[in-house]
């Protein structure tokens, strides 16, 4: 078993932050997940949020509890008691997608760029299984990772000004799905009728960080009984 390397620093008056190795990789990712499940468990009602990231923790404490001196030694007693190499305990999440160039505008484009099919762009897409690495940008926007080597993307130079609600993209070595309408500037390939945030459901998210997800193609009459719109 390796010594788990990692970095403990301030990130407020009641927050620190935990840094592992900064690189995209499935198995810091385990060890953040990890570290997550043992801090819920070691701070437990000092605990106000844990934001877990790629590589990274932010730790939230109460500060009328408990104090940052006492809270840095139960992370690090946690940290003391990280296995690297353990597997993944996230879940196993399916998500539909309706692709098609009328979900996916860039579809076609992203074809031509690489010289292969919309098919075959469609089937590289759901082949692989993709980790939740992080939840950020808007409430229920999971970064997923990694794309096959071929389909990877680089951002649109003009984002666009809406995007839609369940909109299926890639940018660079990851995809996503827009929770809801915004801005965005990654390429769009189809659309998942699946709500990624609601709030005061429980849960708010279908992923969570550590979580791996597959894309099941649907054709329009799923994807519009599924509660999806085009």
């Amino acid at each position: 078993m390796s010594q788990v390397q990692y970095q403990l620093s301030s990130a407020g008056e009641n927050a620190l932050m935990l840094y592992f190795e900064q690189r995209i990789d499935p198995a810091i990712s385990a060890l953040v997940q990890q570290a997550c499940e043992l801090i819920r468990t070691e701070l437990s009602e000092h605990l106000l949020d844990i934001l877990p990231s790629y590589a990274s923790i932010l730790v939230v404490f109460n500060p009328f509890s408990t104090d940052v001196y006492r809270v840095r030694r139960q992370l690090q007693h946690c940290l003391q008691q990280l296995q690297s190499g353990n597997d993944s305990t996230g879940r196993q999440i399916e998500l539909p997608v309706y692709y098609s160039e009328e979900s996916g505008p860039d579809l076609a484009r992203i074809a031509s760029t690489k010289n292969i099919s919309i098919a075959e762009v469609i089937r590289r897409h759901q082949a692989v299984s993709y980790r939740v690495y992080a939840i950020g940008f808007a409430p229920g926007f999971a970064y997923l990772g990694e794309v096959d080597p071929l389909l990877q993307m680089p951002r649109l130079s003009t984002p666009r000004a809406k995007v839609p609600r369940g909109a299926v993209a890639i940018a660079d070595r990851q995809t996503a799905v827009y929770p809801a309408p915004s801005p965005g500037g990654w390429n769009l390939i189809g659309l998942c009728p699946t709500a990624m945030f609601t709030p005061g459901a429980t849960p708010v998210m279908p992923v969570a960080v550590g979580d791996e997800v597959r894309f099941v193609a649907v054709d329009k009459a799923e994807f519009i009984r599924l509660g999806g719109e085009v």
